[in-house]
């Protein structure tokens, strides 16, 4: 049985996959054409984001049994017609929970102590002690909209803290975990103040913070997004902060990036951005909340248990 690698990923995939019989192909460099004739007979796909699995695309794998992505966000497969065709999806959002939860901490601990903007100025001889004055975790509230996989691993790092934890998800009823409590959308934006968005990206959740979302905030607010970039409305957020609502802002991802999250888009140069990366205000980072050295082995590790457990 053949299983054709798109992208790279940890070679434990690989691996275990041959171990066990599977012939492993790897079409990583390979352009689109290749790739189309190379997916004549296989039962598997492991990809990450650098082609989208669509009908145009799955229509050359005619004996295509499973999809796996080494991720945890699966808006670029045609989920309706892989049922269609009766083909497995796997992601792996358990491989890289941990990392996220961390990342998420990193920056909020970052932006309530302006460990970036007191870095910069100190490499310029500048020492602004009053300038610098932070704020304290503990005591605040923490809003997660969101809460699987990543929301609930920001959840457990902050378990340290003695914060109060508020928790919205529409699809998850009736939480057990002690160190949350389950609220409505409108009672989270009353009382949090930071709200972290872990949610897919999908028609529903598309550009969720806008204008009118930074209306329904009760106070100003610390906002962080590790989920994809078009949850937040770029000038939206812009104008919050240049309003006073939002305090501080830390994007793993950008509205900016190209589907692949390999890279921007041509929309880099639109005047939106380049007022992003002039604010100190902002911390960015190139979509690396879920990249560590531990994640990279546990994405294509879990892959591997899902893969064969389908198979036995």
């Amino acid at each position: 049985m053949q299983v054709v690698f798109l992208d790279t990923v940890h070679p434990i995939l690989e691996e275990r996959l041959t171990s066990e019989g599977f012939q492993c192909i790897d079409a990583t460099k390979s352009d689109l054409e290749t790739c189309h004739s190379l997916l004549q007979n296989a039962v598997g796909i492991v990809i990450r984001s650098r082609f989208p699995m669509y009908e145009a695309f799955l229509k050359y794998a005619p004996k295509l049994q499973f999809i796996a992505r080494s991720g945890a966000g699966m808006e670029n497969i045609d989920e309706a017609y892989s049922r269609e065709r009766n083909i497995q999806l796997f992601n792996a959002p358990e491989g890289n929970r941990n990392a996220v939860g961390e990342h998420a901490l990193g920056m909020l601990l970052a932006l309530l102590n302006k460990f970036i903007q007191g870095d910069q100025q100190v490499r310029k001889g500048i020492w602004d002690r009053e300038g610098n004055r932070g704020e304290e975790l503990d005591g605040k509230t923490v809003g997660i909209i969101g809460y699987g996989n990543n929301g609930r691993a920001f959840a457990k790092k902050l378990r340290g803290f003695d914060s109060k934890v508020l928790v919205y998800d529409k699809y998850v009823d009736n939480l057990t975990d002690d160190f949350v409590t389950q609220v409505s959308l409108e009672q989270l934006y009353q009382e949090a103040d930071v709200i972290s968005f872990h949610i897919p990206q999908n028609e529903e959740t598309l550009y969720w913070v806008n204008e009118h979302f930074f209306e329904s905030l009760a106070k100003p607010i610390y906002l962080l997004n590790l989920s994809r970039g078009k949850i937040v409305d770029t000038q939206a957020l812009l104008n919050a902060i240049s309003k006073g609502q939002v305090k501080g802002a830390g994007l793993d991802v950008l509205e900016f990036e190209k589907a692949s999250f390999e890279n921007f888009s041509d929309s880099e140069r639109l005047s939106v951005f380049q007022e992003l990366i002039a604010s100190e205000k902002v911390i960015l980072t190139p979509h690396v909340g879920g990249w560590t050295t531990e994640s990279y082995y546990k994405l294509s590790d879990v892959l591997a248990d899902k893969i064969l457990a389908f198979y036995r």
